[in-house]
């Protein structure tokens, strides 16, 4: 698990900050649950009260802490946020491995009302990421509203009482609407390889890393070459006795433009915000640019691929090993990872790269693909994450009794990225194909965070429960999402990635600006979608009651 890191102090991280409600203000309605069935006073042996929401929020990364920032801002204090760990962070939590760091610039990888004058280098690592959240939650006063070591074990739509049933290993809820924010990388995917269980050393994922364990002098493998093995093979080379550096294709990698920032731009920013948001708009500003290439114009990307080329042949000087390290497919298909020290690392004394996946393991001897075989004492898997497949699928069950995970057997889909038909008032942050191949998610999240809110507070306004989004609406944008998709290098570049699922689509990222995504998400197409409204009063007693669809 994460190494904990230090509690920032109190502080507001950016000058908006003002304008949030303070921490002292949140004995609000989940301090006093509403219920359903509440037993009598004088009963000792009656059943403990099932706790009511407005909103229970899954997850607390950069999703999370964002959508409970914007629920107390649009006036709604009535949630939870239920986090599986400890501790706030999410995939900052979660991946504490040794160099593990951003890809994105500081100060567009960070919320747009919470900007951070104090971002020490261009490119932030992972304690700093990890501390600017912490900072997030006690600033904008999310910790009453934090329920730690709460996993989600299912969620269940209760069509009668129009409401979610939310059960977790530390007690039960009910919400009006859910917000999963638990993201596509929280769930590290490690091979099902013949022989692993009976490995003697040691064995792990980059997600999951073992601080106790020491590898200086050890025979270690890693096994995938994806951004964070592009991090952890430099930190770890020159302490390691042997690397075997398992790659099964290999990437395309550019120089890493990082530095520390100095104190007057430190001082410039937290004095005159202004020069802040002049910087991250330049930033977002030279990111948009590059997305017509990506999604358009694959062909504009071969400038970049020999800048790449160039960086490879500085970086490794032996030719038969510049060729393993060399990929077949048009820069761009995969991600592109940013490292100047990753080339360096490979082309070690101490480091063998082997132009093979992983094919069984035999003791504490490897087979690689190749038929090649190497002794080692540990194990690290860089082999990503459930992405295609989110685990939390199989515990969400819909209106007819069908869980996420079935609805999305033939490949995951929503609206806008955002909600599903036959899943009311379930709401995605980081949804189906809400991903990006070139900027900062951050963009993203917030763009469904106003969607989000101006879903709820439609459904005030229009004095309905709940809405799900018609099955036409629904297939109606994604066949339009994945005709855009089919010109994009994702799809024209000639490789496999892990963008795509086991049919070939790309249900991950999306195929054009983060400018156009938040036009299509700043406010709720009633056209698009089925209202649901109670026809009586929820009764306090356990009666039925029934939906109306309204439209």
């Amino acid at each position: 698990m994460a190494s904990s890191t230090k509690r920032p102090r109190p502080g507001t991280p950016a000058q908006e900050a003002g304008n949030t409600q303070d921490a002292d203000d949140s004995h609000d309605a989940h301090d006093v649950p509403e219920t359903d069935d509440a037993p009598a006073a004088h009963d000792p042996q009656a059943p403990a009260a099932v706790p009511h929401v407005r909103v229970a929020v899954i997850g607390s990364g950069f999703g999370g802490l964002g959508a409970g920032v914007r629920l107390r801002r649009a006036g709604i204090t009535d949630f939870v946020i239920l986090e599986r760990a400890d501790s706030v962070g999410g995939t900052w939590r979660d991946n504490s491995y040794p160099g593990c760091a951003c890809d994105v610039p500081s100060h567009l990888y960070s919320f747009s009302f919470a900007p951070n004058p104090d971002w020490p280098r261009s490119f932030s690592g992972q304690p700093d990421i990890r501390a600017y959240l912490e900072k997030v939650a006690d600033v904008f006063g999310l910790r009453p509203h934090l329920r730690f070591n709460t996993e989600l074990t299912e969620a269940r739509w209760e069509a009668e009482q129009t409401r979610w049933r939310i059960t977790t290993t530390a007690g039960q809820w009910t919400a009006d609407a859910i917000v999963s924010a638990s993201g596509a990388l929280a769930d590290p995917q490690i091979p099902d390889l013949p022989g692993l269980d009976t490995f003697p050393g040691k064995v792990f994922h980059s997600s999951r890393w073992d601080h106790d364990y020491d590898l200086a002098g050890r025979r270690v493998a890693m096994v995938g070459t994806g951004a964070s093995a592009a991090q952890i093979i430099p930190s770890i080379q020159p302490k390691v006795g042997r690397l075997t550096v398992f790659q099964r294709t290999p990437a395309w990698v550019l120089p890493r433009g990082d530095r520390e920032i100095s104190g007057l731009e430190k001082w410039l920013h937290g004095r005159l915000p202004v020069t802040a948001r002049i910087r991250r708009g330049a930033l977002f500003a030279l990111r948009e640019l590059q997305v017509d290439a990506f999604v358009r114009r694959p062909g504009a990307l071969r400038l970049v691929q020999g800048l790449a080329e160039r960086h490879l042949a500085q970086g490794v000087a032996d030719p038969a090993l510049r060729a393993r390290l060399t990929p077949d497919y048009r820069i761009g298909c995969k991600r592109i990872l940013l490292s100047n020290t990753y080339y360096p690392a490979l082309a070690a004394a101490n480091t063998e790269v082997v132009a093979s996946g992983l094919r069984e393991v035999r003791g504490s001897t490897l087979v690689a693909a190749d038929g090649s075989e190497h002794e080692v004492d540990a194990i690290v898997f860089g082999t990503g994450f459930h992405v295609t497949d989110m685990p939390i699928g199989a515990r969400v069950f819909g209106a007819n009794g069908t869980s996420l995970a079935e609805e999305w057997k033939d490949g995951m889909e929503a609206l806008r990225g955002s909600t599903v038909h036959g899943f009311p008032n379930l709401f995605f942050v980081v949804g189906p194909n809400t991903g990006l191949g070139n900027s900062s998610m951050i963009l993203m999240i917030e763009s469904q965070l106003n969607y989000l809110i101006d879903a709820l507070t439609t459904l005030r306004s229009v004095g309905a429960t709940a809405m799900q989004p018609t099955a036409r609406a629904q297939r109606h944008w994604n066949l339009e999402l994945q005709h855009r998709m089919d010109r994009t290098v994702w799809t024209t570049g000639g490789c496999r990635s892990w963008y795509l699922d086991s049919s070939g689509r790309n249900t991950v990222l999306w195929p054009a600006s983060t400018t156009a995504f938040r036009r299509a998400t700043r406010k709720v197409d009633l056209a698009e979608y089925e209202l649901i409204t109670r026809t009586a009063p929820a009764p306090a007693a356990a009666t039925a009651t029934t939906e109306e669809a309204l439209v």
